[in-house]
This record gives structure tokens, sequence and C-alpha cells, in this order.
């Protein structure tokens, strides 16, 4: 609990740099194989193909944040007047982009990339392959989808259990996370970072399962509680919907983006 608390604590002197949601001028490419896409280091796996429609990224350091950034959604249009739309399109992190020169902040997939052009200039956009682009932060919206967590094929029942979380909602980052049984909420286990949004324990508590986890929004953090998810049988491979979303968005009273 006191990890928790200090987290709390540090998020408000930390924070106030990446908690606004004002626009970036950066460049963004693409992948010209969805391969790629499906083994990214947040550990969505194949299932990442089909998040925000195959709109998938793979973000600089920066932006990946020690995994943090894992499953951010962001608005994100090309700058090419005459070539692309003005609304340009909404992207969710998937992957880590290791760019040596830092000059590529995005690499996108072919049909996110296509996204920001024109009706029948997709191709042509494709053709230039790195854009400059203008992007800002936005809340995830999965319609009819509640967050889930799929247990990983490499947890081993009853002790070792390994988590990832999938459709998470809102404008949030998720610092951390506990399981306890349903039958003794009180008693908690941390959970770790596997690595992306992975999650394990080695002391995974019996019977059925619920999670909380501590979510960032701009300067706020909070617990966000799921109730039960997991069977008391829980098995690897297989995925949990909850009942829940995660909606927070940051309230920090930045200047939105004008996008015209």
């Amino acid at each position: 609990m006191s990890l928790f608390l200090l987290c709390l604590i540090s998020l408000f002197f930390s924070s106030a740099s990446a908690a606004c949601s004002q626009c970036t001028l950066g460049k963004a490419a693409f992948f010209s194989s969805n391969e790629g896409l499906s083994s990214g280091s947040c550990g969505y796996g194949p299932i990442a193909l089909n998040m925000y429609g195959g709109h998938t990224a793979a973000a600089l350091p920066s932006i990946y944040n020690n995994a943090e950034g894992c499953g951010a959604c962001y608005q994100i249009r090309c700058k090419k007047s005459g070539l692309c739309k003005t609304t340009g399109t909404t992207i969710v992190v998937t992957d880590l982009h290791t760019d040596k020169s830092n000059t590529t902040d995005f690499v996108v997939s072919s049909r996110a990339f296509r996204a920001m052009a024109l009706p029948g200039k997709d191709a042509q956009l494709l053709r230039i392959g790195i854009v400059n682009v203008e992007y800002k932060r936005v809340p995830c919206v999965y319609k009819r989808q509640n967050l889930a967590l799929r247990v990983e094929k490499f947890s081993n029942f009853p002790n070792y259990l390994a988590v990832t979380v999938l459709y998470q909602g809102g404008q949030t980052s998720i610092l951390g996370g506990d399981v306890a049984g349903v039958d003794r909420p009180s008693n908690w286990q941390y959970l770790s970072r596997n690595y992306g949004a992975v999650w394990d324990t080695s002391s995974a508590p019996r019977g059925k399962l619920m999670f909380r986890f501590i979510v960032k929004s701009g300067y706020d953090a909070q617990y966000f509680f799921t109730q039960q998810v997991l069977p008391a049988n829980w098995k690897p491979g297989v995925i949990y919907n909850t009942s829940v979303q995660i909606t927070n968005v940051a309230m920090n009273g930045c200047d939105p983006c004008p996008w015209k």
C-alpha cells in the first residue's frame, strides 16, 4: 500500500510536463507489413491488429514512457495541404519504436497512415512514406467493449498469474495493480509489471479473483476496481471481460488543439 501512496504523491511533482494534451509537431512513418504489429512491446500480441480498427502505432520511448503509454490513444493528422484530411485519425499505442535519430514520433499501421489522407489520395500519401504530423493525446473510447484481462499462456495455475490489460479506456496510464480473492477482499497481493501491459504475481490468491489498478489521468491518480473477473479455476490463454471500463479524462486546464 505504501508504494501506491508514494506513487500518488510523486505524480503531483513529476507528471506536470506530461499532463497536458496540447498539439505536438512531429513525424510519422508506416509499417509496410502487419507482421511486426502482432509482436509489440506492450504484449498485446495478434489482438493488436484489431485494436481501434487496426489503427495501431509504435511510439518513441518518450511517448511509450516505460510502458505507461501502452494503450494510449492519439489523434494524429498529417500536415501536407491538398493531400491530408484536417480531422486526421485516432491511433492506439501498442509497441515501442526505437529511432536512434529521434526524428519519427510514430510508426503506424498502413491502415492508419492511409486514414489520414483525403478520399482517393491514400496511395499518394503512402508513396511519400514519412510525413510531418500534428498529434495530441485523446481519450480511448471502446464502444460496447469493457476492460478485459487476458491470462497469459505462461501463467501457472494456481500460484503464478500473469494478466494483460486490454481495451483500456479513457485518457489514462496504469501505474500499478493488486489482486485479491473475492472471499477475502482485504487481502490484496501486489502485481508487478512484467513488461508492457502485462502484470504478474507469484502469490495469486485462491478462489474467484478481483483486481484493482491505480490509474493516472493528468495530475490525478486513483484506484480502479474490477470486482470479480477471474473464476476460481482460471485458465491460461483465456480472455476474461470485466463489467466496467476506465473513462477518466485528464482535466488540467490545458488549451485544446485547434483541429480546423
